[in-house]
């Protein structure tokens, strides 16, 4: 079996994003706001930028080293497309028992009245996420997939019911959609 010696790969830089690699720290400024990433713990994958494009390269990857590398490829581009689309997680409200009480206030999410308790739920807002209430829905929005996804996580994971039996109780907040900001 013959490796190939160096894994190396070129990402195009959209025009309106700006992109600066200092070391292991890529910092993406677009018009839906800025992101940054530490990547110190994937030490054997280069990062450069020469011009528009941003360039990653390996040398005799292995198998663990070629996962890192991709997945160190799919984290770049994700930060560039949430900073040009952002990105949107839609949530349910779901109830049929007592009626769900859910407000913002700064970074938590306040769930209250979930299946008749007394004490309220609190899901973290991660980062830099703005989470909108309507009488059925909650929208997360932001341009970091990572901190979207994981506020959403959080409320969703809130409102888990581990007493009562699911089939009965559907009470909860739900993810039911995620894509783009636009």
């Amino acid at each position: 079996m013959v490796r190939a010696a160096i894994l190396r790969e070129e990402i195009k830089i959209p025009e309106g994003v700006e992109v600066v690699v200092e070391g292991s720290l890529v910092r993406v400024r677009g018009p839906k706001g800025v992101v940054e990433r530490n990547f110190s713990y994937a030490k054997k994958v280069k990062i450069s930028k020469e011009g528009d494009t941003i360039i990653l390269e390996t040398y005799f990857p292995n198998r663990e080293l070629k996962a890192l590398f991709y997945a160190v490829v799919s984290h770049i581009k994700n930060m560039i497309e949430g900073v040009l689309r952002g990105y949107r997680y839609k949530l349910k409200i779901v109830y049929s028992h007592f009626p769900i009480n859910v407000k913002v206030d700064g970074d938590r999410v306040i769930i209250e009245n979930f299946i008749g308790e007394k004490a309220p739920r609190i899901a973290k807002i991660v980062g830099n996420v703005k989470v909108t209430v309507t009488k059925t829905d909650l929208i997360v929005e932001g341009c970091d997939l990572e901190s979207v996804s994981q506020t959403a996580a959080n409320i969703e994971q809130a409102t888990k019911i581990r007493e009562f039996d699911r089939r009965v109780f559907v009470d909860g907040i739900y993810i039911y959609e995620r894509g783009y900001a636009d």
